[in-house]
């Protein structure tokens, strides 16, 4: 690990969770992180664990993961709050593995694209400036710099920056973070 776990916090602790040369994540059963849009319901149960900070910054990770059943997720996450979040990274839907990015403001809005051929590691970049955010990815030892996504978030308001994980229908799932690095952006 890059990054000063100890200045890191839990937002939905999980029951097993281990850092060492990687961040392991046990995502428990029944979480999820969802607001209103479509489904009706809202769920703010995923395991967030990152530093709270309002700077502009990079947050750099490789994600593997045993994905298993419908909708199991892991990557990055921005949260403030329940109502104004993002989350960014890999989700299993209808068999298949997929980039995935929702952003939250009041309401969710999950926008998706299939992950083309078989996918091991999936390296993510998010990078907060401004009132914008970026979300970058790459395939199986890649650079991340295919762009997933752009999108409006809240300038200057201190968010829980890190990683995420969960699992809403399944079992469980192991998700493995590598190469984690919080970096701020210089003006």
């Amino acid at each position: 690990m890059t990054v000063d776990v100890g200045r890191w916090r839990w937002e939905n602790e999980p029951a097993k969770w281990a850092v060492g040369d990687d961040l392991r994540i046990t995502a428990d059963t029944g979480t999820d992180l969802w607001r209103v849009t479509h489904y009706g319901f809202t769920h703010d149960s995923a395991h967030m664990f990152g530093e709270v900070t309002a700077d502009d910054l990079r947050l750099r990770v490789t994600v593997e993961a045993d994905y298993a059943e419908q909708y199991d997720q892991a990557g990055v996450v921005l949260w403030i709050d329940g109502e104004n979040w993002i989350k960014a990274g890999v989700e299993y839907v209808d068999g298949g593995i997929n980039l995935s990015t929702v952003v939250t403001r009041d309401f969710s809005d999950w926008s998706m694209t299939p992950a083309a051929g078989p996918v091991g590691a999936v390296a993510l970049e998010l990078e907060r400036k401004g009132d914008t955010v970026i979300v970058r990815y790459g395939l199986n030892g890649a650079e991340p710099v295919t762009m997933l996504r752009l999108a409006y978030f809240p300038p200057g308001v201190p968010a829980l920056t890190g990683v995420m994980s969960a699992a809403p229908l399944g079992g469980g799932f192991e998700a493995r973070f590598s190469g984690v690095e919080l970096t701020p952006l210089s003006e």
